[in-house]
């Protein structure tokens, strides 16, 4: 068992956190304060094969493997915490799922933009009723001569406001093996957004509303029965959240320890009272078990192919909560600093909050992991009522 990267990751590693330190440090603080989608950092990290990284070469990617992306992702964090959301979108997320089931067809039609980073792809799963609950989700994909129409909506859509495509979940019949996935253009008949909201993290998302909209049969990217392929896919979203989580409470962790060392207070350094240092040794402890957990994740799947939902459940929560900690914890041991807008501990404090409800709450994951733990599942649906007799 070596806990060691190999050669070839540490000298990917050092290249990618040479391109973050020579292009991405300049305006980092005014990026993560800025609406929007960065196309400018997306163009670039793409010119420098920052994209597709564990996409085959065959369909325009870098031929690389899931761990390359988490060095990446995670690099590009410690360096610019906003940018670390472009490494997100062209490697993890909903990309990654299109890029893991769509036929040949669909990836000629769309690969090109998104691995140049000049369009963004963006996944419709969450409902007004259908949150944790998933498979409760109402969107209607029904037939129609050959294709389909597709009816309903989706909240809580990340970068709505800017994707040229949607993976959209929805349900071509009853039941979880009803469920299944089209792809939607921005601009299609029937297809509109509503108005702009606002995430604690700065983030914006707009509700999508689909009235009717006409899906060939070319769009449909899983068809009845997709939902556990889906959600295999959807594994590598959370570890792109989790890669970030972990990263940016370290990006935070770094801040603070310099800080603790340069400012003074009753004659002393910050670093020289033990209250503060046991708050660091707490977070060095919790972020390099969860680094240590992430990697395991991501090379299994390696190994395997997708993340294993059990792997990706304990890196998802070990991430959410280190991340969380050491962020919290910095923005104490910085005081009025790291609450301020001038330095990023504050950004990363609300980033780290919202990703451990994004791709799947904390509650979930701990219901997940009991469910590997025990060998078998817990629904926790109320139990159905008892038929009645028979005559």
């Amino acid at each position: 068992m070596d806990f060691e990267l190999t050669e070839e990751q540490r000298m990917f590693a050092e290249s990618v956190r040479k391109f973050a330190e020579a292009n991405l440090v300049e305006g980092r603080v005014k990026r993560a304060h800025t609406e929007g989608f960065p196309f400018d950092v997306a163009k670039l990290m793409a010119e420098n094969g920052l994209f597709g990284i564990a996409i085959p070469e065959k369909d325009g990617g870098q031929g690389g493997s899931l761990m390359d992306a988490v060095l990446a992702i995670e690099q590009v964090a410690l360096v610019c915490p906003r940018s670390a959301d472009v490494i997100q979108a062209g490697n993890f997320g909903a990309f990654r799922t299109f890029a893991e089931y769509a036929n040949p067809a669909q990836k000629e039609r769309y690969f090109g933009p998104l691995l140049r980073g000049e369009a963004v792809c963006s996944v419709g799963m969450t409902e007004p009723e259908a949150g944790s609950a998933l498979t409760d989700l109402k969107t209607s994909c029904t037939p129609d001569g050959k294709g389909y129409r597709l009816t309903g909506g989706k909240i809580f859509t990340t970068n709505s406001d800017e994707a040229n495509v949607f993976v959209v979940y929805c349900r071509f019949g009853p039941g979880t093996d009803g469920i299944g996935s089209v792809l939607v253009e921005r601009g299609m008949d029937g297809f509109t957004l509503g108005p702009l909201n606002r995430y604690m993290n700065g983030e914006t998302w707009r509700p999508l509303y689909f009235d009717n909209v006409r899906i060939e049969p070319e769009q449909v990217l899983l068809g009845p029965g997709g939902f556990k392929k889906q959600m295999s896919g959807f594994n590598v979203e959370r570890i792109g959240n989790s890669s970030r989580a972990r990263a940016l409470g370290e990006f935070a962790f770094n801040l603070a320890r310099d800080h603790a060392l340069t400012r003074q207070q009753f004659g002393r350094p910050l670093a020289e009272f033990q209250g503060l240092q046991w708050k660091f040794a707490e977070a060095k402890v919790q972020l390099d078990a969860a680094q240590l957990l992430l990697y395991r994740c991501a090379t299994r799947a390696d190994k395997l192919g997708l993340p294993s939902a059990m792997d990706t459940a304990i890196a998802k929560y070990a991430c959410n909560t280190s991340g969380w900690f050491a962020a919290n914890e910095a923005m104490q041991v910085m005081g009025g600093t790291g609450y301020s807008e001038d330095v990023l501990v504050e950004f990363c404090v609300r980033k780290c909050r919202g990703w451990m409800i994004a791709g799947g709450s904390l509650e979930m994951r701990r219901n997940r992991i009991a469910e590997g733990v025990f060998g078998r599942s817990f629904s926790q649906r109320p139990p159905r009522p008892p038929r009645p007799a028979a005559g």
